[in-house]
């Protein structure tokens, strides 16, 4: 199983929420993606770009490692292309899953795909799962 996160800030809901996304992406240059993703969404009152770095602080981040990433704007065209990405494969909102059973002798080739919208428990996953392997 793989695991991929791809960034898709809602900007029309929060006007933070891009360089929200490219302050999780500098964070994860330090090992600290997780961490500071689940502190903005744990904080959404408080995303504003003076309030970042008082975020990574309160992850561990180097501070000034983390300035230099996010005062760059290194992470901006991924954070575009993921949200490009994302719409184009109809995602709207988030949280969005893409689930898909590939060859297994070549991970590129998709064979099927199940979506998942908004929050979802244990056995929408566990369902969409059993769907895929189902059709192997």
């Amino acid at each position: 199983m793989k695991y991929v996160v791809r960034e898709f800030p809602l900007e029309s809901i929060h006007k933070f929420a891009f360089k929200a996304s490219e302050a999780a992406l500098c964070a994860g240059e330090q090992g600290k993606y997780f961490e500071m993703h689940d502190r903005l969404f744990a904080n959404q009152q408080a995303l504003a770009v003076e309030k970042l770095p008082d975020h990574a602080a309160a992850v561990g981040l180097d501070a000034a490692k983390f300035k230099v990433c996010l005062d760059s704007g290194k992470f901006a065209a991924q954070v575009r292309k993921d949200l490009a990405e994302g719409q184009k494969a109809g995602t709207t909102g988030t949280p969005t899953f893409f689930l898909a059973l590939t060859d297994p002798n070549d991970a590129k080739t998709v064979k099927a795909t199940v979506v998942l919208k908004g929050a979802q428990g244990y056995s929408a996953f566990q369902a969409a799962i059993d769907e895929l392997l189902s059709k192997k």
